[in-house]
C-alpha cells in the first residue's frame, strides 16, 4: 500500500482514516458499592502485566483510594503505566464485575466500529507510544485520564481489515513465542547437560574413592567481617569481598566496597589465593551455598560476614574441584537443609558445611576433571552468549510486527 509521508501527524496507511478514540470508546463512570468491596464480593485489580496485559487481582478489597467499576467486555488501562503495556481487556466470559483504583480507567468499546483485539494490540505498540508523545501534554510520563486518552487519534480500518490484521499479528506472535520457547529450552538443556555430567562424575568417584567429610579436609575456616563498608576508599581501608562479588561463582572485582578494620580482625578475615568463599545467608535460596575460588588478588583483601571462607590442604584437594563438588551437592539439594530466619533470610552454618561429604580422588584426577568440565562450561557459556543475542533479536520482532501492522503493511 502507499504510505503517508512523515510530514503528516503520525505516519498512517493512506487507506486508514485517523479516528479519535472517543468515537469507538465510552468511559464507564460507575463506582462499586463499599459493602461489595469490604465483603470481597467484588475483586480489585492489583496490576496489569506489562508483557502479557493480564489482569492480576488483589486478595482483599480494603482501600483508602476511590474506586471505579469494570464490567465484562470493558477495556481497562493503567493511567500510570499504559505506555509500558498495562492495557487489558476484561473478557466477556467473566460473570462478575471487578473494581480498580482511580489510577485506572475503564471503557466500553463500540463493537460496530472496533475489534477489541485490534485495539488491544494497538495500545501496546510503539505506535501508541508515539501518539501519546505527539498528542498528550507531557507524553508518556503523564497519567492517562479519559480527557487526555479519548481525543488521541488512531488508525481505524474497516472491521474486516481490523480482524485480518489481528489474525496476522497473532500468527506471527505465535511463531515468535515458539522461537523464544525453543531458545529457552536450549539454554535449560545445556545447563542440565553440565549438571548431568557433574552428577555422573560424582557417582563414579564415590564408587572408586568413597566419601570424606569436608571438615576433615579443612585447615582453616571462618566467617567474615561485619564492619560497615562503602564504595569510597579512605585511609587504611581494604577491599571487602561480598555476595555480589561471588554470585556468578567466579570472583568479580567490578563492584567492590571498602572497610577499615583493626589489625586483629584484619588478620582473621584476609583471604588468600585458592581460598573458597561460600554464600552463607541471603534472602534468595538460590544464592545460599554458591561459592567461588579466589584466583587472584590485587592486594590485601577481606571478606564479609555473609560469606564463609574455607581453606583446604592443597596437597589433598584442588580448590576448583571442591567448588564443583559443592555445586553438585547444592544442585542436588544435598548440601544442607535451609533454615529461614524471621527476617526472611536463608542460612547455612559452617558446622553444616563441615558435615558435607565428597569423594576425594588423587590430585591429578581432580585437575583433569576440572579441566574437562571447564571446557564444557566454556561451550555452554558460548551458547548462552549466542542465545542472549538471539533473544534480543526475537524481543525486537514483535514491536516491528506491530509497527508494520498499524501502518497497514501486514
Amino acid at each position: 500500500r502507499d504510505q503517508v509521508g512523515a510530514g503528516g501527524r503520525g505516519e498512517m496507511s493512506a487507506e486508514w482514516p485517523n479516528v479519535p478514540l472517543r468515537e469507538v470508546l465510552t468511559e464507564r463512570q460507575e463506582t462499586p458499592p463499599d459493602y461489595a468491596l469490604i465483603s470481597g464480593e467484588i475483586s480489585v485489580i492489583a496490576k496489569i502485566g506489562f508483557n502479557d496485559g493480564k489482569i492480576q487481582l488483589r486478595n482483599d478489597g480494603k482501600t483508602k483510594t476511590k474506586m471505579i467499576l469494570v464490567r465484562p467486555g470493558d477495556l481497562v488501562i493503567s493511567g500510570i503505566n499504559a505506555a509500558k503495556g498495562a492495557v487489558s481487556f476484561y473478557g466477556e466470559e467473566n460473570a462478575d464485575p471487578i473494581a480498580a483504583t482511580i489510577h485506572y480507567s475503564s471503557y466500553i468499546p463500540d463493537k460496530t466500529k472496533i475489534d477489541i483485539k485490534y485495539l488491544w494490540w494497538l495500545l501496546r505498540s510503539n505506535k501508541f507510544r508515539d501518539l501519546l508523545l505527539e498528542y498528550v501534554p507531557g507524553g508518556i510520563k503523564t497519567e492517562i485520564k479519559a480527557k487526555r486518552f479519548l481525543p488521541v487519534p488512531i488508525p481505524l480500518p474497516p472491521l474486516d481489515e481490523q480482524r485480518r490484521t489481528v489474525a496476522r499479528i497473532e500468527e506471527l506472535a505465535a511463531r515468535i513465542e515458539e522461537a523464544q520457547d525453543l531458545r529457552r529450552r536450549a539454554a535449560e538443556e545445556a545447563e542440565m547437560l553440565l549438571n548431568s555430567k557433574l552428577s555422573s562424575i560424582f557417582k563414579r568417584f564415590v564408587q572408586q574413592n568413597g566419601l570424606s567429610k569436608l571438615g576433615d579436609l579443612i585447615v582453616k575456616a571462618g566467617y567474615g567481617t561485619s564492619t560497615k563498608c562503602q564504595y569510597e576508599t579512605v585511609e587504611n581501608s581494604v577491599p571487602v569481598l561480598r555476595i555480589p562479588n561471588i554470585a556468578s561463582e567466579k570472583i568479580d572485582f567490578s563492584d567492590m566496597k571498602y572497610g577499615v578494620l583493626g589489625d586483629k580482625e584484619l588478620k582473621k578475615v584476609l583471604v588468600s589465593e585458592d581460598d573458597l568463599l561460600v554464600v552463607r545467608t541471603n534472602g534468595s535460596a538460590d544464592l545460599v551455598g554458591r561459592c567461588a575460588v579466589v584466583s587472584e588478588l590485587l592486594g590485601p583483601t577481606a571478606f564479609a560476614s555473609y560469606l564463609i571462607r574455607i581453606r583446604c590442604d592443597p596437597e589433598v584437594i584442588y580448590p576448583y574441584y571442591l567448588q564443583l563438588m559443592l555445586k553438585h551437592l547444592r544442585t542436588e539439594g544435598k548440601l544442607f537443609n535451609f533454615a529461614r530466619t524471621t527476617a526472611g533470610q536463608y542460612n547455612v552454618s559452617l558446622g553444616r558445611l563441615r558435615e558435607a561429604e565428597i569423594p576425594v580422588p588423587p590430585l591429578d584426577e581432580q585437575r583433569r576433571i576440572v579441566a574437562r568440565l571447564d571446557e564444557l562450561q566454556a561451550q555452554v557459556d558460548r551458547l548462552k552468549k549466542h542465545q542472549v543475542r538471539t533473544a534480543e533479536e526475537l524481543d525486537a520482532l514483535l514491536p516491528a510486527v506491530l509497527d508494520r501492522a498499524f501502518r497497514g503493511q501486514l
